[in-house]
């Protein structure tokens, strides 16, 4: 019997993030795909019991779950320095660069595959607390001297990355896709109204953090080549020192013109974006950028920028903004402002456009499987 090891500590917590979910989903569906012959475990911190249990039962076949001697804090200090975990041996996926990355002899059956989601850390380090910084950057480097291939979601982030850390012909590009929870719930219409959702309106996802561009894309709806649309936001309404809602303050915005819903779950997020007149996603850097391949699963026409991962995951089912010049602030940029207004507008009032833009994206949304992505990472394993 063959058997991968995943190392799932990146499910523990809240389930918000994306490492999370992507942790979770492709967990899964590696599970579900498991070729005749093989058998897939999991390996996790030291946590509690119950904790223990709740895991195994998000991971349904798994066949069993190995806890390690150290705790989260403990075991990522003790990776970062190549330690010896007993327990953390033989074919190993890590869906991060949480892994036991260390010297192993492949002919013994030891490999090890890990996951750089992005290259943030290297270009918007302002982006991320230092620490993770400090840490993404280190585990980097013990990826390029000991893991057997590196998993990147794009062939952008591929592009970039090697000017960062020289990985040779180890990496692969395995892409993401939305949330198999992401679904409409059969009380559509009571969410809606509970959650005011109006007739027409420009929805989008993130904070405030510069690179996500919010804060350009606030004032964009407050020009008029944004026919007064509404825009409503899911995310926190905070970030640092300052908040959405004090952005569209400052740009003479009404307060029902820019909504702040907070967090959703996935059928509260299902339905807002199936609802959606178009979604905007003006993030000036991303890795995968799952919110458009979310909006495309609703057919919802989508304008976004022209950050390469976005523009390769879109495939031409996309209206494409141009983002600031380098070294220009997102959050400072009018000229974005401007552009982004200008799509949305031209998206309002031109029906032809906005229809062939919902085909695209319905169809769009067909090239994204997590068992697809699983099935690409049996086969990395199966060539090592």
């Amino acid at each position: 019997m063959t058997t991968l090891r995943v190392v799932v500590d990146e499910l523990i917590g809240d389930g918000s993030s994306g490492a999370q979910r992507y942790a979770e989903e492709l967990t899964r569906q590696i599970i579900a795909t498991a070729p005749a012959g093989t058998e897939v475990e999991g390996v996790v911190s030291n946590l509690p019991q119950e904790t223990i249990d709740e895991l195994t039962a998000r991971l349904p076949g798994l066949a069993r779950l190995i806890k390690l001697p150290l705790a989260r804090r403990e075991l990522t200090v003790a990776w970062q320095s190549g330690l010896a975990i007993p327990g953390a041996r033989g074919m190993i996926h890590a869906p991060s660069l949480l892994a036991p990355l260390r010297k192993h002899d492949r002919a013994d059956g030891d490999q090890t595959t890990v996951t750089i989601h992005d290259v943030l850390p290297w270009t918007h380090p302002d982006s991320l607390p230092s620490t993770t910084v400090m840490w993404h950057k280190a585990m980097a480097k013990r990826a390029r001297k000991f893991a057997d291939a590196v998993v990147v979601p794009t062939h952008a982030v591929a592009d970039r990355l090697i000017e960062f850390v020289d990985l040779g012909d180890r990496i692969r590009v395995i892409g993401g896709a939305p949330a198999t929870t992401l679904r409409l719930p059969p009380d559509a219409d009571e969410r809606a109204e509970r959650l005011g959702l109006p007739h027409h309106y420009a929805f989008t996802l993130g904070s405030i953090q510069p690179r996500k561009g919010i804060a350009p894309l606030i004032r964009a709806v407050a020009r008029p080549e944004a026919l007064g649309i509404p825009l409503l936001i899911a995310g926190p309404d905070r970030y640092g020192d300052g908040s959405a809602t004090g952005v569209a303050a400052a740009a003479g915005l009404p307060e029902d013109r820019v909504r702040v819903l907070g967090q959703l779950d996935d059928a509260d997020l299902a339905v807002a974006l199936d609802r959606a007149t178009v979604f905007v996603f003006p993030s000036v850097a991303e890795g995968f950028g799952l919110p458009i391949v979310e909006a495309f699963k609703f057919g919802t026409p989508v304008i976004h920028s022209d950050d390469p991962a976005l523009v390769e995951v879109a495939g031409g089912a996309s209206l494409i903004v141009e983002r600031p010049e380098q070294g220009t602030s997102a959050a400072d940029d009018e000229g974005y402002s401007e552009r982004l207004a200008a799509a949305i507008g031209r998206v309002l009032t031109d029906e032809a456009l906005r229809a062939r833009l919902a085909v695209l994206s319905a169809d769009r949304a067909r090239a994204f499987s997590w068992r697809d992505s699983a099935e690409r990472v049996w086969q990395l394993h199966a060539d090592l």
